[in-house]
């Protein structure tokens, strides 16, 4: 799918539905080293009514993971499949180990990883890279028949792999030894599809993105690129008319599709739990500490104040949010006790248990804030609870949750980056070998509004209309770059958001290296935002405000010059002078 970042065509939704109107009752999701699109695969499928399943194309290491250099550069492929929730939760292991242990040029597994965490796996041999159809292509067929019987050994479901494309180099010898060893060993075969697109159609456009991804140009005579338009979602007729004499290939296509049954539970939270005295519960020493901030806070507290306080804390009691108001707490309370200012923003500032735990500085019932629009009992996503600090400082918060909650229930999140209609006019360009200057001007056409599409710009503006319907040139680069417009380009950090849980993250989303981190960073999660909270973890918005360190060096400033000491939090906001 498009999550195999600038290799893969096919949306979500489009590549459901078409697999809905092919008849098909069930669909793999298995992209290149990663499992960024399964929770939002898994979900759009069971919408739609397809049986979701979930795999990756994995890597494996030559030898070991941790072994680098000019040997090891090329791993082998290996298609995973998992078969039930232990197999679902292996695969997660084995890509987060293939990230934060294995990665060297491409995310590695080794054999030692495939041991620890085979059950409830299917594996398939993989494609002419795989390390089975790759000695068969060297004619080491016996070296292949050890190899195979390895995996057969490890694996209670292991497939040899058939696929059709013309103009693979070694592929029919490969199906031929596939077959071969097949009928000797009693391995099963399947019939596979190397699918990068939705349509038959969509290929050419998928080779524009290949030269995006490796920059080159449609021209370049040396370029990667695929040979034939047969990688794209075939019908059942289509591949059976390609194995007539195999019939067992495609039967074991739906015996496959039979036995994986992943079930992702929504339903659950796991949210981290605060270190809380012995014997007492979270909802307890919640409504503790808040009655005493109520008293500490507050000079004469009135009847509303408190019928309010019990109101929010009962809604927190329901909701099972309690240790997510207590981490909020204890990161507050780090951040006031290290004289690092911190303030929240959004729907936060309206809860009066925050005013009382000391994360806001603002009584919402003095100013008639509503508590609901931060959380309430019908209320199906997580709250948010989004905290500023002065951003000089706010890599020390970051170590502080790190250090409070272990490295290895922390993680940032990931985010993936889209091609935008200019965007994709300029890598398109520069893939059709347009001049710079000339997909410069038709770029700069594009009105500058946020997430405008082309459709909408070809609207909007009058001279990229001119442009479109007057030039040819300029007509097939539109048209092209709405082919790739959209699509996923890249993944990088989400600027503030911090997922923290009970248990290892691994255990429930993959990770991966933070990017343009170092091998101490926190890692991050290969699931967006969306999928972390519908998976029931805890998200924070940790965000840097310049604002606030100006603030702080002010009061610093004005300390060490004047010799005041100013309080933010004790300046009136009625005093117009």
């Amino acid at each position: 799918t498009e999550y195999s970042l600038l290799d893969g065509l096919s949306r979500l939704e489009p590549l459901i539905g078409r697999a809905k109107d092919l008849g098909m009752e069930s669909l793999a999701i298995t992209d290149h080293g990663g499992l960024y699109g399964a929770v939002d695969f898994y979900r759009l499928s069971e919408k739609a009514g397809v049986k979701p399943i979930i795999g990756a194309e994995m890597y494996v290491a030559p030898s070991s993971r941790h072994t680098k250099g000019q040997e090891t550069k090329t791993p082998f492929h290996m298609t995973v499949l998992a078969k039930n929730n232990q197999g679902y939760s292996n695969l997660v292991k084995l890509v987060t180990a293939s990230h934060l242990e294995g990665f060297y040029y491409k995310p590695r597994v080794d054999r030692e990883l495939l041991e620890q965490y085979h059950e409830g796996l299917v594996v398939l041999s993989g494609c002419p890279s795989g390390e089975v159809p790759g000695l068969i292509s060297q004619g080491r067929t016996d070296e292949a028949m050890k190899e195979a019987a390895w995996y057969n050994d490890l694996f209670d479901d292991y497939y040899l792999e058939l696929m059709q494309h013309d103009g693979v180099e070694d592929l029919p010898e490969i199906n031929k030894g596939l077959v071969e060893l097949h009928r000797e060993t009693n391995i099963p075969i399947v019939a596979t599809n190397d699918s990068h697109y939705t349509y038959r159609e969509q290929s050419s456009i998928h080779d524009i993105l290949l030269c995006i991804q490796t920059n080159a140009k449609l021209q370049d005579q040396n370029r990667m690129k695929f040979v034939d338009d047969t990688y794209y979602l075939r019908s059942a007729q289509e591949m059976q008319s390609l194995y007539p004499e195999l019939p067992d290939a495609i039967s074991n296509t739906q015996t496959i599709a039979e036995m994986c049954n992943v079930k992702l539970d929504f339903s659950e939270l796991h949210l981290p739990q605060y270190m809380l005295p012995d014997g007492v519960m979270a909802d307890e020493y919640l409504a503790r500490i808040c009655h005493e901030g109520l008293e500490n806070r507050i000079d004469n507290i009135l009847p509303e104040e408190k019928e309010r306080l019990n109101y929010e804390l009962e809604v927190i009691r329901h909701t099972q949010l309690a240790n997510y108001f207590l981490v909020s707490w204890d990161i507050g309370k780090f951040a006031r006790e290290n004289q690092i200012l911190v303030a929240v923003r959004g729907s936060a500032a309206a809860s009066l248990v925050l005013y009382c735990l000391g994360v806001t500085d603002i009584n919402p019932v003095s100013y008639g804030l509503t508590f609901e629009r931060l959380l309430n009992v019908e209320r199906k996503q997580m709250p948010d609870i989004d905290f500023d600090f002065q951003d000089d400082r706010r890599e020390e918060v970051f170590n502080y949750v790190v250090s409070k909650y272990g490295r290895d229930h922390v993680a940032q999140i990931i985010t993936f980056g889209t091609l935008g209609a200019r965007a994709s006019i300029r890598d398109v360009g520069r893939a059709l070998s347009m001049p710079y200057s000339d997909t410069d001007v038709v770029a700069k056409l594009v009105p500058t509004k946020l997430h405008i599409t082309l459709d909408e710009a070809l609207e909007q503006s009058p001279e990229l209309q001119v442009a479109y319907n007057s030039d040819p040139n300029v007509k097939n680069l539109v048209e092209t770059a709405r082919g790739v417009e959209g699509i996923t380009r890249h993944a990088s950090t989400h600027a503030a958001g911090l997922v923290i849980s009970d248990e290892p993250l691994d255990n429930y989303v993959p990770l991966q290296k933070a990017t343009k981190s170092d091998d101490q960073s926190i890692t991050m999660t290969q699931y967006a935002m969306e999928s972390v909270e519908a998976l029931g973890l805890l998200k924070i918005d940790i965000l840097g405000l310049a604002n606030l360190t100006i603030l702080s060096k002010t009061v610093e400033l004005i300390s060490a010059t004047k010799g005041v000491e100013i309080k933010l939090t004790e300046i009136p906001l009625d005093d117009d002078r």
